[in-house]
């Protein structure tokens, strides 16, 4: 059976017209399923033939809530999420004063190795399908009863290592006929697969590419993320440059500062030198401690520190507020807590 969900209205269009249909039968079908009717005899406006067809050649793939953890401290909720094969994933709402924004998984596990993430520890068990990356937001809508308007892919998994199921999301979510979020609504966090930048820098998307750069040089970077055993600095910022050209959007970089890795004056004099002169904004993160590892969050005073030089070297600076930090809100800490007590 095929989920709807990963069917774009063109898809569904031309599937209408090899089983004898209407093409705008199409779009009626998906307007009720981004209306939240997933149950085909519900869909006032479409035969009874039609229904039958549907039954007989799709299902609706929602998951299952398994658990919901709201902080007590800013209202962040947690989701985990179940999908019928018995995999878990996670997806966290947060509440802003200019709307409610979501960060989504693209993957089940990851394989990218990152040092300082829960998600990666147990490696990538599959892809995500564009439909289950979209099926996260309508759950949590539907079960908020308000609208998401902001979307990030930063959850567990590398949205670029899943690219062609994150490209069809990105269509989908940001048509008029889908959940007509603006592009510009949307985040993607990739912690550096080059050629997929080059890739996705052609397909002109107005979104924001957020890079996880986390150091200045090829060999700190290579203490926490394997991924620049394959790409160089160097080599990422001149996938940058291209985006940058293609799109004339800002590229976000985001850096985990980790105590007495990589947040001496030293680091961030040596990445205002990097980054000066690029189109470019600079997001510092206190980074999530885990069990797994020994790293340590800087001090505030190395932080704002970090941030005062950056800013010297005319670069924009922002240190993101911890969200949800009662809750385990940091990627894939609550799928792997949630697995152990399972065993």
């Amino acid at each position: 059976m095929n989920n709807l969900l990963d069917y774009t209205l063109e898809e569904l269009k031309v599937w209408m017209k090899e089983n004898g249909e209407s093409a705008f039968r199409g779009k009626q079908i998906l307007s009720w399923i981004y209306k939240d009717i997933n149950d085909f005899d519900n869909m006032k406006n479409i035969s009874k033939p039609l229904i039958s067809k549907l039954k007989e050649n799709f299902t609706v793939n929602m998951p299952k809530i398994i658990k919901v953890y709201k902080s007590d401290i800013d209202g962040t909720e947690k989701f985990l999420l179940g999908f019928e094969d018995g995999n878990l994933i996670e997806s966290v709402l947060m509440r802003y004063k200019h709307g409610n924004s979501i960060c989504i998984s693209t993957q089940i596990g990851c394989r990218m190795g990152c040092k300082f993430c829960a998600s990666t520890i147990d490696g990538r068990v599959r892809n995500l399908t564009t439909g289950e990356i979209l099926s996260q937001i309508l759950v949590v809508q539907n079960y908020i009863k308000e609208r998401i308007s902001n979307i990030v892919l930063m959850g567990s998994g590398e949205p670029l290592d899943n690219y062609d199921n994150v490209v069809k999301f990105l269509e989908v979510v940001s048509a008029e006929y889908g959940l007509n979020v603006g592009q510009r609504h949307i985040t993607l966090s990739t912690c550096g697969i080059v050629p997929k930048i080059y890739e996705l820098a052609d397909k002109e998307f107005s979104i924001t590419l957020a890079i996880s750069l986390h150091a200045f040089s090829d060999e700190k970077r290579k203490e926490i993320m394997p991924i620049a055993n394959k790409h160089t600095i160097y080599e990422i910022l001149e996938a940058c440059r291209y985006y940058i050209n293609k799109t004339n959007r800002r590229i976000t970089f985001e850096y985990a500062l980790v105590k007495e890795i990589n947040d001496s004056k030293e680091d961030a004099k040596a990445l205002g030198k990097l980054l000066r002169g690029m189109l470019c904004h600079v997001n510092l993160i206190p980074v999530n401690e885990i069990k797994e590892n020994t790293y340590k969050r800087s001090s505030k005073k190395a932080i704002d520190d970090f941030s005062e030089i950056l800013t010297s070297f005319g670069i924009e600076v922002t240190t993101r507020r911890e969200m949800g930090s009662d809750i385990n809100a940091a990627c894939g800490q609550l799928r792997r807590s949630y697995i152990e007590t399972q065993e």
